[in-house]
């Protein structure tokens, strides 16, 4: 009889100690310390995607930007590119580095002694006595 109530108070005792173990996890404190946590869990690798998707977008914006300066310097080699082929160019050329010339045209060559010549240069004031230097520096 004696291992009767030691076996039925080892039972009550195990189903007290269990029932206020579920009491304290099904509390409202246990719960809401478990969403947060669960909560953390979802939100930091969500974190993580947006701000590794911000970088992405402002790599492709930077890369665009290239893009359009690329297309508008592949214009320019294009324009110079119809312009280099062109008879203007030509034209151009042969006046400027072969000397030549149209029929009827005359050709006129200035040199740098004639280009100097029409510079102003400053003229020279004659040179004057280091007294009289002196002299006008105490009176003026």
């Amino acid at each position: 009889m004696n291992k009767r109530k030691n076996i039925s108070n080892f039972r009550q005792s195990r189903k007290s100690s269990t029932s206020s173990l579920s009491r304290y996890l099904a509390g409202p404190k246990v719960f809401a310390i478990i969403a947060l946590i669960f909560l953390l869990l979802i939100l930091v690798p969500l974190a993580k995607d947006y701000s590794r998707k911000r970088i992405i977008e402002n790599e492709i914006i930077d890369i665009q930007n290239q893009i359009s300066d690329f297309e508008d310097k592949n214009k320019d080699l294009k324009e110079m590119i119809d312009y280099f082929q062109s008879d203007a160019s030509l034209e151009e050329q042969a006046r400027l580095n072969l000397g030549l010339k149209r029929p009827g045209e005359t050709v006129v060559v200035v040199t740098d002694e004639e280009a100097n010549f029409f510079v102003d240069q400053p003229v020279a004031a004659p040179p004057i006595a280091n007294w009289r230097k002196w002299l006008q520096y105490f009176i003026n």
